[in-house]
């Protein structure tokens, strides 16, 4: 089986999962409603996980092999090595989202989840931002700062 196939398979078990948690709902009523939301969602960071980590050791054995061959490393190049650190940044802060936005919605209500997307948002803004302040300070033209 091959890596998508085994994808699709996931992709159908969360499905599945999904229609159980539903007519789970329909059936117990609201009793029950927060606990089936937290195993769905706990299926889902497990498939999101899986998928991320799958997709990290395929970038460091690619890297490996770059490096095993004498070439430079697309981490060491400046541009056109693939998804970085921001791209780390973003599948990670995507990961933790799902759990985080749970409990402030379930905790908080509607004000939670908009402080907690508005916390991950600002995590990822600084970080890009920083980028965007390093390559402006510390590249390019110096001319005047000598």
């Amino acid at each position: 089986m091959s890596g998508r196939d085994a994808d699709l398979n996931q992709d159908s078990d969360l499905k599945r999962d999904l229609e159980a948690a539903v007519q789970t709902r329909k059936e117990l009523g609201e009793t029950y409603e927060t606990e089936l939301v937290e195993s769905f969602l706990e299926k889902v960071e497990q498939h999101i996980d899986s998928t991320v980590d799958k997709r990290v050791r395929r970038q460091l054995a690619e890297q490996q092999m770059v490096i095993a061959r004498g070439g430079r490393s697309p981490a060491a190049g400046d541009e056109g090595g693939g998804p970085g650190p921001a791209f780390g940044l973003a599948a990670l802060s995507l990961v933790l989202a799902i759990p985080l936005s749970a409990i402030a919605a379930v905790q908080t209500g509607l004000a939670g989840l908009l402080i907690c997307w508005g916390g991950i948002v600002g995590v990822n803004a600084c970080y890009a931002g920083r980028d965007v302040l390093r390559r402006g300070l510390g590249g390019g033209d110096r001319e005047g700062w000598d």
